[in-house]
């Protein structure tokens, strides 16, 4: 008994050991439905579910095998993209921007409220495991949904093991072999679809804001309430709508003539005239009467030989899609709706595939032998198996991700389009992989005088695959039969008139062929597209054909009338993207090169757009019937005097910052574009009046940084001009202190710039010039302030010498409160400050006061500075300005230090001559280091005595002074 307890005491940390050491894997699918399947799968149908925060997205754990270890596996799902571009909250207002700054508008990709929850799992789940296994479907949506989950894991956990399970199929066989084969997601093809998202975003966003804001004006009788989308598919999409029904439009109608010519005996044979129609009624007339004059017929040649048609190819997404519309009247959206529904539930193969080609590795064999027992192709599946096997026709293309959309389970429980859309890809799959159908050709070639006719005839010998593709048909024909050197009397021989019909108007099919042709979108985004401009109202159906509205019609026709090299309505400028999207998925093409020179060209092409609005006002006009409204050529936004031009790049995130107008229309303020995620903002004093974006940037803190031009309310940098061009990265402190502008560590160049001392004068300027240079040191003065949040430095001694005064300028005015100029007055009074010159408010409503600083006569001596000098501060950590007593009175004349703020005054005191005690100094004053502005200083000790400020006597105040 002792021998086993101890065996227990030994086995237990050695089970609890390799239990927390075991691997543990969170598994992630597209869908819901997905995650169910595979870890049914994986887990023998073993596994145990549980709630994430997401109702509509479970957890499903299980045990398993990895790279052949045992491992605990998590499985749950996302529900598709996890994370959206969209601009930065400055730029989603309509109408906060001209449209055309959003081609270079910051984005960003984040996680939507809406799926949060899913997120929210992911970061839960993943804290508990090592590895991530990325199970979305295998295209290019797919893999960057793989990297947004990756995302969101590897940002809990960095060192995460990440694998990519590819499958095209959700059956036993492609999921374990999946699982047994576990790859990297590929990079390559995630980019490609970032570049195709931010380029959406961007032209789709400018050009609507443009069309939408500019027509609503212009058309308010008819689009006052209609949202005018602009996309870079949908609209070539609509381009070939509208193409086509101008083609109809601008048909006009050709009468010609043919000669018919039949046969009868047994059977009427009809013969074909070798020149077809002739479109001179004359001519034909001519050559009747010819054929008449001797119209006995020569069989000249009678052709035999075996014809074939062939079995379809296997089937991809576009070839699906169009046949679906076609024979089964379902539009491509449902068709895709519901084939991504049978694939989730695992009936069939993945339905997003350009793949005509099935792998070797398929088999066939058991894929035909699931259909047997079905009563309507079951005996056909049977009857392919008996001769020969399946035998399926090759075609050429491969997205080298998927098999072409075959069934993977025999399904006998489904109803309406799904049981419609299985049957379809079922009877197509037994057809493919089949025999062509045979038949009998005869082919007849008569001459009447020198007129060649022929008649062909057909006789079908083995259907073959046309026995169970029930959506096409080959019909026989018979004809009399026929040897060489047999003559006979035609029984019709006779000229018809007629004339040329106008092309018909697009189906669905057609439209979706042309898109395939022409590059645009992707086998998975083309009904998207042609959903949109139905839903949009650019084009409408009769009965299964598109017919373009008078908004599409007008908006069409306008773009390609304006004169651009490529019109945004043909599809040579997407099909171009969509290439370059393929050399990067390739890795023939950088992902970020591609971005810019897109971004570069559609920039191009909306500034062109926006300068010739009125063109496409006229062509509006006309398809719409209405006379359009007289607005302005740029669009109606309020912006509020914001033109969102970069003033720098953020020190904190990289983003860029821009000048931006208060919400009560007062003031400035520098905040970053990457607001919410970054709050790095500084807000301007209220004595600057207006701040604007220069084209010059500062030769110090680098190209990123802008040199911004200030309006003030009065100007602080006294002796300089006003506006005033200044930079405000971090070059000179004292502009960023006086600005009280704080954003955090300066980068410029990719590196932090030293700190300069405040003190120091600057170094000699080889950046664009300002404005106008000060010649002397800067001064500062301390304008009213209506808060005590905006302190700026006290003023600096100036030379006494009168020449050193600037001139008289405008743009020296000093500001009042009420922001009106203010007065420059002279003391009268008799008394010490007789002859001094002062500011005050003009209209004598704000109480505005101010000593000309550049008045000799205001200049105080000052002690003689040393290099042991320190500079006093007040209780609001500004500099403490030195006065002087000059009322009459036992203190008159003595210098003391005192708060520089006129209003909102820390009532700081002291004497210069009376050495401050440690807790007066403690609580007065400091040295003049860098501290936080606003924050005031720790008191230690108790306060001393008070003084009164008449005598300077200790014991009593001002008001009780004996003296």
């Amino acid at each position: 008994m002792q021998f086993l307890r101890k065996t227990r005491y030994i086995r237990a940390p050695l089970i609890r050991f390799y239990t927390n050491n075991i691997m543990k894997y969170l598994n992630v699918a597209e869908k819901n439905d997905a995650a169910k399947n595979i870890a049914s799968i994986l887990s023998r149908g073993r596994s145990t579910r549980r709630e994430g925060f997401s109702q509509y997205n479970k957890i499903y754990e299980f045990d398993g095998q990895v790279f052949g270890e045992n491992c605990k596996m998590v499985m749950t799902s996302v529900s598709g993209h996890l994370m959206n571009y969209e601009f930065v909250s400055t730029f989603r207002n309509w109408q906060s921007c001209n449209p055309l700054t959003l081609f270079e508008a910051p984005v960003i990709k984040r996680c939507p409220q809406d799926f949060e929850k899913i997120k929210k799992t992911l970061e839960r789940e993943i804290r508990s495991c090592q590895g991530l296994i990325i199970w979305t479907d295998c295209d290019r949506e797919g893999e960057n949904i793989g990297f947004e989950i990756i995302k969101v894991c590897t940002d809990i956990k960095p060192q995460l093991r990440v694998y990519r399970a590819k499958f095209s199929e959700i059956t036993a066989a492609s999921v374990f072999r999946a699982l047994n084969t576990l790859g990297q997601a590929n990079k390559n093809v995630s980019d490609a679809v970032d570049v195709r998202q931010e380029l959406d975003l961007r032209t789709g966003a400018a050009f609507t804001r443009l069309q939408t804001l500019r027509y609503q004006q212009v058309f308010p009788a008819k689009l006052a309430n209609k949202l005018i989308s602009y996309g870079s598919c949908q609209f070539p999409t609509l381009g070939f709508v509208v193409e086509r029904y101008q083609a109809i439009e601008d048909f006009i109608a050709e009468p010609f003539w043919k000669i018919k010519m039949n046969h009868t005996l047994k059977l009427t044979t009809e013969f074909l005239w070798k020149r077809e129609r002739l479109f001179d009624k004359n001519s034909c007339e001519a050559i009747l009467d010819h054929l008449k004059e001797n119209p006995l017929a020569t069989i000249e040649s009678v052709e035999s030989k075996a014809k074939s048609k062939w079995r379809p190819l296997p089937l991809d997404t576009v070839e699906m899609e169009k046949t679906i519309s076609k024979k089964l009247r379902i539009n491509a959206k449902d068709t895709m709706k519901i084939a991504e529904k049978l694939y989730t539930q695992g009936y069939i193969s993945y339905p997003r595939t350009e793949t005509n080609i099935f792998p070797k590795e398929l088999n066939l064999t058991s894929l035909v032998e699931q259909q047997q027992n079905d009563n309507q192709w079951g005996p056909f599946a049977r009857r392919i198996m008996t001769e020969g096997g399946p035998t399926p026709r090759q075609g050429r293309k491969s997205d080298q991700a998927h098999p072409p959309i075959h069934p993977t389970k025999y399904a006998d429980n489904l109803q309406g389009n799904e049981k419609r859309v299985y049957e379809y890809v079922v009877r197509h799959f037994l057809a493919c992989v089949h025999k062509d159908a045979q038949g009998f050709e005869t082919v007849v070639h008569a001459d009447i005088s020198g007129e060649k006719f022929t008649a062909k005839g057909l006789i079908i010998l083995e259907k073959n695959y046309l026995d169970v593709y029930v959506y096409e048909h080959w019909n026989g024909k018979e004809i009399n039969n026929y040897e060489r050197g047999d003559t006979f009397n035609p029984t019709t021989l006779e000229m018809v008139e007629s004339q040329t019909g106008p092309p018909k108007l697009l189906t669905e099919a057609d439209l979706i062929a042309l898109m395939e042709k022409h590059g645009i979108g992707t086998d998975a985004t083309h009904a998207d597209h042609i959903d949109t401009i139905k839903s949009r109202e650019y084009v409408g159906l009769h009965d299964i054909y598109f017919v373009p509205g008078n908004l599409g019609m007008g908006l069409v026709e306008g773009y390609n009338n304006i004169g651009l090299e490529i019109s945004l309505a043909k599809p040579t400028l997407r099909a171009d993207f969509e290439n370059d999207l393929k050399l990067i998925c390739e890795g023939h093409k950088d992902a970020e090169v591609v971005r810019r020179e897109q971004i570069a060209r559609y920039k191009a092409m909306f500034q062109t757009v926006a300068e010739k609005m009125r063109l496409i006002d006229a062509t509006l006009a006309n398809r719409l019937d209405d006379r359009p409204e007289n607005v302005p050529d740029e669009p109606n936004v309020s912006v509020g005097g914001d033109d969102f031009r970069p003033a720098l790049k953020c020190p904190r995130c990289g983003n860029d910052m821009i000048i931006k107008t208060k919400k009560d229309g007062v003031g400035k303020y520098l905040t970053c574009l990457g607001y919410p995620d970054c709050k790095n903002t500084s807000w301007f004093p209220n004595f600057v009046k207006n701040v604007e974006v220069t084209d010059q940037h500062c030769q110090e803190c680098g190209p990123d940084c802008k040199l911004l031009k200030f309006t003030f309310r009065p100007n602080p940098f006294l002796g300089e001009p006003n506006p005033n061009v200044l930079c405000v990265g971090g070059c000179d402190e004292n502009v960023n202190e006086t600005l009280d502008v704080n954003l955090g560590n300066r980068r410029a160049n990719n590196e932090v710039a030293p700190t300069r001392n405040v003190a120091s004068q600057r170094a000699p300027q080889t950046q664009t010039p300002r404005a106008v240079q000060a010649t002397t040191p800067r001064v500062i003065a301390a304008p009213p302030q209506a808060n005590n949040q905006n302190h700026l430095p006290p003023p600096v001694a100036r030379s006494t010498n009168s020449g050193n005064r600037p001139a008289a300028n405008a743009d020296e005015d000093v500001v009042c409160q009420c922001d009106q100029t203010a007065v420059l007055l002279t003391v009268r009074k008799d008394g010490p400050n007789k002859g001094k010159q002062f500011y005050k408010c003009a209209q004598s409503v704000c109480n505005f006061f101010l000593w000309d600083p550049h008045d000799a006569a205001n200049a105080v001596a000052r002690p003689v500075a040393t290099t042991d000098t320190v500079d006093v501060q007040c209780r609001c950590n500004e500099k403490a300005p030195i006065r002087t007593v000059n009322k009459e009175g036992p203190n008159k004349g003595r210098q003391f230090y005192c708060c520089p703020n006129m209003q909102n005054s820390c009532n700081f005191f002291q004497w210069i001559d009376e050495p401050a005690s440690e807790e007066n100094e403690n609580l007065n004053w400091s040295f003049r280091g860098k501290t936080s502005r606003g924050q005031g200083r720790k008191t230690q000790g108790t306060r001393g005595k008070r003084k009164c400020s008449k005598c300077g006597q200790e014991g009593h105040t001002k008001n009780r002074c004996p003296n």
